[in-house]
């Protein structure tokens, strides 16, 4: 005789799916939720890596460098008024004052600095200074023409800064690789250009030279 063998079994509900389809619904949610956090992670990076981008030729502040001519204006004392040009030296002369240090601050710092000098001898607590016309120094070398230190006064673009020393030696000069070095905030920051777009009169964006750019034009590539 066959001995009958009772097999207990747990109740298994008709919603409850197999272990296996279980772990792989598991391991689907967790990979999309990863795949989610890689694509969150590679949009921010990206954004955070945005190149630098051209200059705007306004600036916020205005700090006084040799070459611009200052008019500076008593209200109380109008004999006094004159206009200067910052000499190379970085200085301008005033009357009853003699030569004074004026580069290298704001219109309004030099404000304080000329009344505090002027108050052992005049009675003013006023004083005006305003920037007439303002040049700064900026450099062009490499494949150029007229290598050398050239002073702007007005909203320049670097195309425009090489074509009024004289352009590019067009034998030598680089075009697709002009480089502009570039000191801000203690730092040195490098861009470069490939002026031959603008050459060709393509739409390109326009950079502007900031004060103590360097901007360098590399020889072309030639084999011996």
């Amino acid at each position: 005789m066959f001995k009958q063998r009772s097999i207990s079994s747990t109740p298994v509900s008709a919603n409850s799916k197999p272990l296996a389809a279980q772990t792989g619904r598991g391991r689907q949610w967790r990979l999309g939720a990863g795949l989610l956090g890689l694509v969150v992670t590679l949009l921010l990076w990206a954004g955070c890596a945005t190149p630098p981008q051209p200059e705007s030729p306004k600036y916020t502040q205005i700090i006084l460098r040799e070459g611009d001519v200052l008019a500076i204006t008593f209200p109380g004392s109008t004999n006094l008024n004159t206009v200067q040009v910052i000499r190379r030296d970085g200085m301008i002369s005033l009357p009853l004052l003699g030569d004074v240090t004026a580069v290298d601050m704001t219109p309004a710092q030099f404000e304080d600095k000329v009344v505090k000098m002027f108050e052992p001898q005049v009675a003013t607590r006023s004083v005006l200074v305003s920037v007439q016309s303002a040049s700064y120094p900026i450099f062009v070398t490499g494949a150029v023409q007229r290598p050398g230190k050239m002073l702007i006064s007005e909203p320049t673009t670097v195309i425009d800064a090489i074509l009024d020393g004289g352009g590019f030696d067009y034998q030598r000069a680089n075009v697709h690789k002009v480089r502009v070095i570039r000191q801000a905030n203690g730092k040195t920051e490098r861009f470069v250009l490939d002026l031959q777009l603008v050459l060709d009169g393509k739409n390109t964006k326009e950079f502007y030279v900031r004060p103590n750019d360097i901007i360098f034009v590399p020889e072309k590539f030639t084999w011996f």
